[in-house]
């Protein structure tokens, strides 16, 4: 018997595309899946600082096609889909989606993560009507009108100086007594003219008719609340990781992301994780393009050991 793939990697975004690549220019058959295409939840992103590169920054739009292009050279296959389970077997693993059913010698995931929602009235009402997670693609729908941005991280701020060619006034909305963003963007957020930081503050609510009008707002200091005017909401209020369709695969830890030792290795030998899916990352793309590179090495390795007879060594992660 042989497996269809040496190794599958689920999750096509920085972490997952680099993985591959790396694990492709080890000469083995590598396929990668994910369920919207190369790039992830980055090809929305209008500036990446976070990653090396050109001074001036470059977009997601760009840094995804540009790892699809290094992916293909070095010979990784794609496909689209949504995986599903994953399951052992005699030789490996089985990873089943809505359309694939195909089996590898090891498994790399790098699902990376969903956008987490406030949970606010009005909140689902308005997706798409004026709530957005996207400030670049939506961002020129914004000209000259107010717009909110609930966060206080880098993901928040990016967002908010995406939005400043476009909006005419652009209020941060932080639960906390400062920003966590990093101190370069809180300094270019300063100097933007149009950018005001309301802190200890939490939305309660999102108000309209046809579309978003306003956002009523708690004071946490003062206990008041009060409504912010504004034509579009911005959610940055951080990540969950993708991990719900591993049941009990593998470990997790209490936050829902994959418990890994240094070697990017999971609690069932021959899955591996990379990204910020994976226990205490940094949730940067540098630091996830360096886990993805981690684990293919891990994962050639594991099937080196594998084939030679030689039994696995395996140590399980701390939680």
């Amino acid at each position: 018997m042989a497996n269809d793939y040496d190794i599958v990697v689920i999750g096509a975004g920085v972490a997952g595309l680099n993985a591959a690549i790396a694990a492709a220019r080890h000469g083995v058959r590598t396929m990668i899946i994910d369920m919207l295409g190369a790039g992830g939840q980055v090809i929305n992103v209008d500036r990446i600082d976070n990653f090396p590169g050109p001074a001036e920054g470059m977009s997601g739009f760009e840094l995804g096609p540009m790892l699809q292009m290094q992916a293909d050279e070095a010979g990784v296959e794609f496909a689209l889909d949504t995986i599903e389970t994953i399951s052992r077997t005699e030789i490996g693993f089985r990873i089943a989606g809505a359309d694939l059913d195909l089996s590898a010698g090891a498994v790399i995931i790098a699902a990376g993560s969903v956008k987490r929602t406030l949970g606010i009235p009005g909140e689902a009402e308005f997706e798409g009507r004026g709530v957005s997670h996207c400030a670049s693609c939506d961002g020129p729908l914004m000209r000259g009108r107010q717009v909110c941005i609930i966060g206080g991280g880098d993901s928040a701020l990016d967002e908010a100086l995406a939005l400043v060619p476009h909006a005419a006034r652009i209020t941060v909305i932080h639960h906390g007594s400062r920003l966590t963003a990093s101190a370069a963007l809180q300094a270019k957020a300063q100097e933007a003219g149009n950018i005001e930081v309301r802190l200890n503050t939490v939305a309660t609510a999102i108000r309209g008719e046809d579309g978003v009008s306003a956002v009523t707002v708690r004071d946490l200091s003062a206990g008041t609340e009060s409504d912010i005017p504004c034509h579009g909401v911005f959610v940055y209020i951080g990540l969950a990781p993708n991990t719900a369709f591993l049941g009990s695969a593998v470990t997790l830890a209490s936050d829902g992301r994959i418990v890994v030792d240094l070697d990017m290795q999971t609690s069932v030998p021959g899955i591996f994780a990379a990204g910020d899916i994976r226990s205490r990352s940094v949730a940067h793309l540098a630091a996830s393009a360096g886990d993805g590179v981690t684990a293919a090495i891990s994962a050639v390795r594991h099937l080196a050991a594998a084939r030679s007879g030689e039994p696995v060594k395996h140590h399980a992660p701390a939680g």
